[in-house]
């Protein structure tokens, strides 16, 4: 915890002293300055310059064709430890023009730790004009040297009793969806993902499945959106039924079919203050790979969490987050979430429920674009992040 305001406090430290220096160089009196100016002048301009960066980073550019701004700096999380992570923010509009639909955005994001997790990857939406058409992708790779409970929530409940292993991932991911009538949108996804999972300290605990793993699905979705801007609604709802099928006949060693619906609602609480609620589940049927089950925890949803601690086959989780302006490019959210992992819906049992709960900062980077830092809980454990974007 200390770490994690530590990290807060440098960054905006930093931004007040630049602040600082700024204003001070406009107050000092008399020649004695402008014999000084010339030695310090490029530090100087260095300094205004970076300033000026983060002042303006959130300040709408619509003569741009592409308002692109990247930030980075140290973290801590109890999954990697300490690390440098770098997040970056892209907006823009096909259509220049129109202004009444939310304007496409990428993000794009790395990190490296102590412990030997790197990571890689890009995520986004492609809005078209009139919003007729959009994709969205989301492609990524990393290395971490993680933790596994097993499979099952009864697995996943004792904290300590995991094995190492090292986890290879790679995504890619898309969904190409045209409009069909008023904010209801339908098309075709496809998903390619693969884990190799290497160094199992107990590889038993997979239950006699492979450890490489690579999974190729393809499928439907049927979208309702009515969100004013996609990477931070302020209103709206939107909703999502997404089916994938993975075959033998795609080259899958493992055949199964994957069942996701998700709802999101979005309304203002009060001044400067937004209402966000989701409930989302995952459905697995068939011969799911490990590397495929539904998981809770990570950055996302069920925050706190260790993300696989616990997987199964299916899981449903819900999440409401109050987020609020407090000054400025400043503001804090707090939420509180439940969820459950289970074999299939006969199995499901209440007493099971998962708690999730936390805090956290936002600086706005780009206009409507938060960078945020999450401190979660769960049920003994929690959790650092740091991140571009809201949760959901």
């Amino acid at each position: 915890m200390i770490r994690y305001i530590l990290y807060i406090g440098t960054l905006l430290g930093g931004l007040c002293w630049f602040s600082h220096s700024r204003a001070a160089t406009h107050l000092a009196p008399g020649k004695a300055i402008e014999t000084t100016a010339d030695s310090t002048a490029k530090k100087d301009n260095f300094f205004r310059r970076f300033y000026r960066y983060f002042e303006e980073s959130n300040e709408v550019k619509e003569e741009k064709k592409f308002d692109f701004s990247i930030i980075g700096g140290p973290h801590f999380s109890n999954d990697t430890k300490l690390g440098l992570g770098v997040v970056a923010s892209g907006l823009y509009r096909i259509d220049r023009e129109d202004k009444s639909i939310s304007p496409s955005n990428v993000s794009l994001y790395g990190d490296i730790t102590t412990t030997g997790f790197y990571l890689i990857g890009i995520r986004g939406n492609t809005i078209f004009p009139k919003a007729r058409y959009r994709i969205d992708a989301n492609i990524y790779f990393f290395s971490f040297p993680s933790q596994f409970w097993g499979i099952g929530y009864d697995k996943g409940k004792h904290n300590d009793d995991w094995v190492s292993y090292k986890r290879l991932e790679n995504q890619l991911k898309f969904d190409f969806l045209g409009k069909v009538i008023k904010n209801i949108y339908v098309g075709p996804t496809i998903i390619f993902r693969n884990v190799n999972g290497k160094d199992f300290e107990d590889i038993s605990r997979l239950n006699g499945q492979d450890r490489n793993v690579s999974s190729f699905g393809i499928g439907a979705i049927v979208e309702y959106d009515t969100r004013d801007f996609i990477p931070n609604p302020s209103r709206g709802m939107y909703s999502r039924l997404e089916q994938q099928f993975f075959p033998d006949f795609l080259g899958n060693d493992y055949n199964f079919n994957r069942t996701t619906v998700e709802f999101r609602y979005y309304r203002k609480a009060w001044k400067g203050c937004t209402f966000a609620y989701e409930i989302q589940g995952v459905f697995n049927y068939g011969d799911t790979p490990w590397s495929m089950m539904a998981q809770l925890g990570g950055s996302f949803r069920m925050r706190g969490y260790y993300e696989g601690q616990y997987r199964d086959n299916s899981m449903i989780q819900t999440q409401a987050e109050l987020r609020q302006h407090i000054y400025n490019r400043h503001g804090m959210t707090a939420w509180v979430g439940a969820g459950n992992v289970f074999p299939s819906l006969d199995d499901f049992q209440w007493k099971q429920t998962l708690p999730s709960y936390g805090i956290g900062y936002r600086w706005e980077f780009k206009n409507r674009v938060n960078v945020r830092l999450d401190y979660g809980f769960g049920k003994g454990v929690s959790a650092f992040y740091f991140s571009i974007n809201e949760a959901f």
